[in-house]
Order: C-alpha cells, then structure tokens, then sequence
C-alpha cells in the first residue's frame, strides 16, 4: 500500500497533540521519514536529502543536495558547472547545490520505511521530552510501582517514564514483586547507546536523608540538620546530626515521642535495617565517640588524619561490630581511618614491692622531720 501523504500531513497535527509533543518537532520526524523513503524509491542510500512538508496543503518537496565538478563521474552525487549555473547564476566549482524535486508518491516498500522511521523517532522523541521533564526532579524522592523484577534490575514505572532500579541500589534483603508501590530517590539520568533512562534507587544515603526530612519538619527552619550519613542499605545506618538552636536536642528531635519518626523511617527502609542517630561534634575525637556508639571508649589518639582508638577488652567486638561493620560505618562517618586497640590494663603491683615503697616513704618523712626541727633549733639560738 501507497503512502498517503496528504493524510499524513493532517494526522502530524494530531499526533503532536496525542503524544504532548511540539508539532514541529512532529513536523521534523516526519520530513526525516520521508528523506529515507525517498532515497529507496527514487535515490541512493548516501545521498544526502532534505524533504520539506506543507501542513496546510499536505505537498511535498525533495532536496537533493549535488556537488559542482568539472567532470560528472556519478550524477545522484554530482553535477556540472554549466547544470548548476542555470539554477544559480554565481555557482562555482566545489559548491553545494540542491536540485528540487516534487514528490507524488511513494512504493509500498519505502511507505512501509517511513512508517517504521516515524514511530521510532517518535517514540525517542516522546521518552526525551518526559526526560526533561524529570531531570527537574533529579534528587528527590518520588511515589513509584514496580514495574518487572529481572535478575540484576528492577524496572520501575514512574508514571509517564519508566526507570531502572540497578542490585547495587537496592536494599540488601528487600524483597520486589510487580505491582508493589514504593518510595524511590531519582537519582540520575543515564544516556547511552540504547538512548536516556531514570535511575532510581533506595540504597543509597539520600535516600534515607530525604525520609527523614519528611519526618523531621525543623529541619526545614534549620533548628536541626543532617552531617553526614553512613549506610550500608539493609543492615545498618548512622547519621550524624546537630542543632543550630540552644536547648534543643538533635537526637531526641530525630528519634521523635516514642521513637515514632525514626521507627516511620524503618518501616520504610525495614526494620531489618538498623538505624544510630549520633551526635556531631567539631571536635574528632568527640565525634569518633561519638560514632562509635554504643561502645564505651577510653580514649583516642589522632595522628596523621588516622585515629587509634582504645577501648576496654570487653568492649573490643562491640566497637568492631559484626564484620568490622560498626568501625566501617563510624569510618565514613567521620571521613577518618579509624583503628580499634584494647587498652591495656596496668599490671599488678606485687604486695612485698608496695611494702617496700611505705618503709621508704616513712623514713624519708622521717628524716625531713629531723631536719626542719634542727633549723628550728639553729635559728632560735641565733
């Protein structure tokens, strides 16, 4: 079957209205899809082609763009000096000229191309201008569905775009089935060669960031913020906080009455995940005792942007944590290396050495005695 180009012509109109697409844009698509089904019907597959099309009356021109030589060796390419004169009266060798051509029609095979062209580009189109959209949202935590679970990504539908959710933003442990309703983090837009698509995640730190700004309004006025976020997605997260107003508590302000807005927080993320919400500190040393909560520390030694801490023996696995993840966690934190080291305690004093130090102790006092009544004595008698 022919292609119908006066009835193309109307539909661009209605297609750009369908799709929210700019008509012109449509309009291009279009004229592009016709440049390809000309050059099968009536050119070569390396001519460069430009189509023109009028909406209102549905005509159609073809370009053929020629270069001016002496000596024609290939006539869909090129063209003589004389041949171009006529078209352009100031025509020189080496230029580029375009030859018009009207079009009537096309075969069924290149009307067949031109379909095809246009609902590709359309559909890029259309995925580009939902992108744009989109990328404003870059950053922020929106309501999603899933889509489909594959074995490394989840694919997520957003609404009017779809976004992939890659295994390393996921939350370890958690669980996706089609149909389920999720908070995810926008977080990037990805081109390549298969074209733009959202990245989205609920592993990552602002993730957890942004849920607790849902949860904790006085961090819009700036009377508590967040400093830092550590977070191993799915077991364990610790976030630094700190008030900027006197007498308010950062920590009780982010736990909430009863624990209700971090434990809204964990229904979110899962309870599975744990989550130390600690005090910042200008000072490292406050702030590594501070991130290695709950572990009780005697005491820490910075050198060289490393810290040694020392902390009783008994509370050794405590400061390491399973796998070394609680020492990992107050390292980001912190942004410090941190090594953990028992402190050891003083060794035993022998009772025979402690009897030994009080006889001399008392014979010194004894002397210094003896000594000042002497002077004493001497003074008076002068």
């Amino acid at each position: 079957m022919d292609l119908d180009i006066k009835q193309l012509a109307v539909a661009v109109k209605a297609i750009a209205e369908e799709k929210n697409l700019p008509e012109d844009t449509v309009q291009l698509i279009v004229e592009q899809a016709l440049a390809a089904a000309y050059r099968r019907d009536y050119g070569e597959r390396e001519q460069e082609i430009r189509v023109t099309m009028n909406l209102n009356t549905g005509d159609v021109d073809a370009y053929i763009s020629k270069e001016v030589v002496e000596e024609v060796e290939n006539a869909a390419y090129e063209m003589t000096l004389s041949e171009a004169q006529v078209m352009k009266k100031d025509a020189a060798l080496g230029d580029l000229i375009e030859v018009h051509q009207k079009v009537e029609s096309f075969g069924r095979v290149a009307a067949q191309t031109a379909k095809q062209v246009i609902l590709q580009r359309l559909r890029e189109a259309e995925r580009e201008i939902v992108l744009t959209e989109f990328e404003d949202k870059i950053g922020t935590v929106i309501n999603a569905t899933v889509n489909r679970v594959e074995s490394n990504i989840v694919r997520i539908d957003l609404g009017r775009a779809q976004g992939i959710m890659p295994r390393s933003e996921q939350i370890q442990g958690e669980r996706y089935y089609p149909g389920q309703r999720l908070k995810v983090y926008l977080k990037d837009v990805e081109r390549d060669f298969r074209g733009p698509q959202l990245v989205v995640s609920r592993g990552n730190r602002e993730f957890m960031e942004w849920l607790f700004r849902a949860e904790v309004p006085e961090m819009e006025n700036g009377a508590v913020e967040i400093k830092n976020v550590a977070r191993e997605a799915g077991v364990r997260s610790k976030i630094a906080v700190a008030s900027n107003v006197s007498g308010v508590d950062p920590v009780g302000t982010f736990v909430g009455g009863h624990g209700t807005r971090v434990n809204a927080v964990m229904s979110e993320v899962g309870e599975q995940e744990k989550i130390d919400i600690v005090v910042w500190d200008e000072d490292p040393a406050t702030y590594i005792v501070n991130a290695l909560s709950p572990t009780k520390v005697a005491r820490v030694v910075i050198e060289n942007g490393k810290a040694r801490v020392f902390v009783p023996e008994d509370q050794l696995s405590i400061a390491i944590g399973r796998s070394g993840q609680n020492v990992r966690l107050a390292s980001k934190l912190t942004s410090l290396e941190i090594d953990i080291e028992a402190e050891k305690e003083a060794a035993p004093v022998p009772e025979a050495t402690i009897e030994a130090k009080s006889v001399v102790q008392k014979l010194k006092k004894k002397s210094e005695l003896e000594n000042n009544l002497l002077s004493a004595i001497e003074e008076h008698g002068e």
